[in-house]
């Protein structure tokens, strides 16, 4: 039949498809909206994180978890929840995870006993350290496309960015 291409497509329909552009381009580009960067950055870094993370078995979001329970030890699975942006559930599933691998482990508190503050293990120290090194070379990555002064602008001002914009949930 003509005009029709053999998935049953027209030539016409198929070329009038926009092209979708790449990261960097267009409205992925600078001149897209600052929300829609900041979201695709976002991805990218996660990505990376993955791909950096993946043949030690640990995901961004298990990372997260080990980096803040080592940084602030004693919390609780809501504390975690806010600091790494994940869902109560999900970090259920996380510290059960964390738990059955013997990274981290919980205790009872002192005075709330449906608080079960996390510790890591020696064993999910060890891993995080093996961990920081990966990420610490995506984030050199992240560094180099800008010089020191840049990247402490960029920084300050993605902290400015969450400082404010959760300033409007009354978040703190």
């Amino acid at each position: 039949m003509p005009g029709q291409a053999e998935n049953g497509q027209t030539f016409r329909a198929r070329r009038a498809r926009p092209a979708v552009p790449g990261p960097g381009e267009g409205k992925r580009g600078p001149e897209g909206h600052l929300g829609y960067l900041v979201r695709q950055a976002g991805a990218a870094v996660r990505g990376a994180l993955d791909r950096a993370l993946a043949d030690l078995g640990v995901t961004p979001p298990q990372f997260a978890v080990l980096t803040m329970v080592v940084a602030y030890p004693g919390l609780s699975g809501a504390d975690l929840a806010r600091l790494t942006f994940l869902t109560p559930q999900t970090i259920n599933v996380i510290v059960r995870n964390l738990e059955k691998a013997g990274l981290v482990q919980k205790s009872a508190h002192a005075l709330h006993g449906r608080v079960l503050p996390l510790a890591a293990t020696p064993r999910g120290r060890t891993l995080l350290r093996r961990c920081r090194t990966r990420v610490a070379a995506v984030e050199a990555r992240l560094a180099g496309l800008a010089g020191r002064g840049e990247e402490e602008v960029v920084r300050r001002w993605l902290s400015g960015v969450a400082e404010t914009l959760a300033g409007d949930r009354g978040e703190r």
